[in-house]
């Protein structure tokens, strides 16, 4: 089914785990590549059995990046606008899908995550990484700006100061300066990565999913909105959450005084 991406199925099918597969290229992103994951993330949104999604890198790197050479050879040379052509039809349908999933996308940052590919990893709902690991946004140093989502997330992530900082200069971020900074939710030794990642992806693929689905669609709404029409929108939304299965079972729980089962619907 997918050509650069291996996936991993765990908890009875609960957690999907994309690995990107290219150790030759550091895991540099072309366009099957973000094609693959676009369907990835659109499919395990729509899949009721599944949780929580997660991406990763096999080898030394998360993801170096932009591929140089597949983009430039994105169409024929007498064509124009083959730059913004590659990012209107490969990355922007990726961040709109991840942005959207109805499930939490998680991103497991294995080692260096560079230009696109630190974007890959931070727009994500989490970002857990190695404590070797640094993110980059090395879009500067090839005369590019931040894409990949990152001209609107990184001044809401850092203020204008540190985003500006990052950006013109394409600081090497260590991931344990980028959680201080609040750009990534936690960092771990690297030999103990995989069992605290896992620890937490088991977590969340075992709470109610609709809920934090729900939870997802509001914070990105307000990024939008005034204070009146968010209050307008929790109202809206905490009522869709009462309405599910997992709200009756949470409750139940509670008055049994027992541990709550969710089934994620």
């Amino acid at each position: 089914m997918y050509k650069q991406l291996e996936i991993e199925t765990h908890l009875d099918g609960k957690l999907l785990i994309a690995y990107l597969n290219d150790e030759k290229t550091y895991n540099s992103l072309n366009k099957t590549l973000l094609s693959e994951l676009k369907n990835f993330i659109h499919d395990g949104s729509r899949n009721q059995d599944v949780r929580c999604l997660a991406i990763s890198g096999r080898g030394k790197a998360f993801c170096s990046g932009q591929n140089l050479k597949d983009a430039m050879s994105f169409s024929d040379p007498q064509e124009e606008r083959v730059i913004q052509r590659m990012v209107i039809d490969y990355y922007n349908p990726l961040v709109k899908e991840i942005a959207n999933c109805r499930k939490p996308v998680i991103s497991l940052v294995n080692g260096p995550a560079v230009g696109a590919g630190a974007m890959l990893a931070l727009i994500c709902d989490i970002c857990l990484a190695t404590q070797s690991s640094y993110f980059s946004q090395a879009f500067v140093n090839i005369g590019l700006i931040p894409d990949t989502g990152g001209t609107y997330w990184l001044p809401k992530l850092l203020g204008r100061q540190q985003a500006n900082y990052l950006a013109f200069t394409g600081k090497k971020l260590p991931a344990v300066e980028a959680k201080e900074m609040g750009l990534i939710a936690d960092v771990f030794e690297d030999e103990n990565f995989m069992v605290n990642a896992m620890g937490i992806l088991a977590q969340i693929s075992n709470l109610p999913t609709k809920a934090i689905s729900l939870t997802k669609k509001a914070f990105n709404e307000s990024y939008e909105n005034t204070l009146s029409q968010q209050l307008d929108i929790e109202g809206i939304l905490q009522q869709e959450a009462a309405e599910s299965e997992d709200f009756m079972e949470g409750v139940t729980a509670f008055l049994e005084k027992r541990k709550p089962e969710y089934r994620g619907k």
